[in-house]
């Protein structure tokens, strides 16, 4: 096992970081899926949405949504959320967050982040999701930093317009500048997904490892003999970790990657069975 100084440069700054992919790789399902109901319950969505998000979840996790579905969608999602207030959102986030997320966190997960950090590497959590789920789950388990998908906000409510997109090639791109940024050496770097649509992500480092991972990114994985991991076991955060302060739940945009998630699966096989 490599020590924790044999990780870093000579003024101890990490060279190496372990990114996460966040959805069914460190939790068990869609980390903002189980907004849904906190979200109606204060007025940003109706019980529609609440309905789909229910069912949305349930094929989330037996077999996820494609890139297309997800392109298909966005757009459409991202509207949802024009004219949403800042300050309500991030007061639904802290107030809820942790009864919904604390039973989703795999244990397998908690313990290969806490792994990391003994060895001196950086953890950076990378999803989909929004800023405001995703940095503070990241801080639960004890991550050093995070990127999530960024939405626009102008007079303290939200445009509907995305400023970063953390999905797909953008993922590599944001482990790139980090790297760039903080002198990551990526060939001595890990990551791990469970989607292909994170191959650039996981192609970036030189360490890739897939968990519990979808059809595609299993071949994948057969065929270039990367690590396959299965992860099964959720654990209360609270019985690992400390909670962290009102302000640590930073929000810069609404949950929109679990939000796309959640009407992308019910969408396509929707229109599927329609035809």
């Amino acid at each position: 096992m490599t020590s924790p100084r044999s990780a870093a440069t000579g003024d101890n700054e990490p060279t190496v970081a372990a990114f996460f992919d966040l959805d069914k790789t460190v939790i068990a399902k869609s980390s903002t899926l189980a907004f849904s109901r906190p979200f109606f319950q204060g007025g940003l969505i109706n019980r529609r949405a609440v309905l789909k998000s229910a069912y949305a979840q349930f094929v989330f996790v037996s077999s996820g949504a494609d890139a297309d579905q997800v392109e298909r969608m966005r757009a459409h999602l991202t509207a949802l959320c024009a004219g949403w207030d800042v300050q309500q959102v991030r007061s639904i986030v802290e107030e809820t967050l942790h009864d919904i997320v604390d039973p989703l966190v795999y244990a397998e997960a908690a313990e290969l982040v806490t792994s990391h950090r003994e060895q001196g590497h950086d953890v950076v959590v990378v999803s989909a999701s929004g800023e405001e789920i995703v940095a503070p789950i990241a801080e639960m388990i004890g991550a050093t930093s995070s990127v999530g998908t960024r939405m626009v906000a102008v007079d303290g409510r939200y445009t509907g317009e995305i400023e970063f997109y953390c999905y797909g090639e953008n993922k590599a791109a944001a482990i790139k500048q980090l790297a760039a940024e903080r002198g990551y050496d990526l060939e001595s770097c890990h990551a791990y997904s469970d989607s292909v649509t994170d191959l650039p992500m996981l192609e970036v480092v030189g360490n890739p490892a897939v968990v519990n991972p979808d059809r595609a990114l299993r071949a994948v994985a057969a065929e270039r003999g990367w690590p396959v991991l299965t992860f099964s076991k959720p654990v209360s955060l609270r019985s690992r970790f400390h909670a962290p302060s009102g302000t640590a739940v930073a929000v810069t945009a609404i949950g929109i990657g679990a939000l796309a998630t959640a009407g992308v699966t019910w969408y396509g096989l929707h229109r599927r069975r329609k035809r």
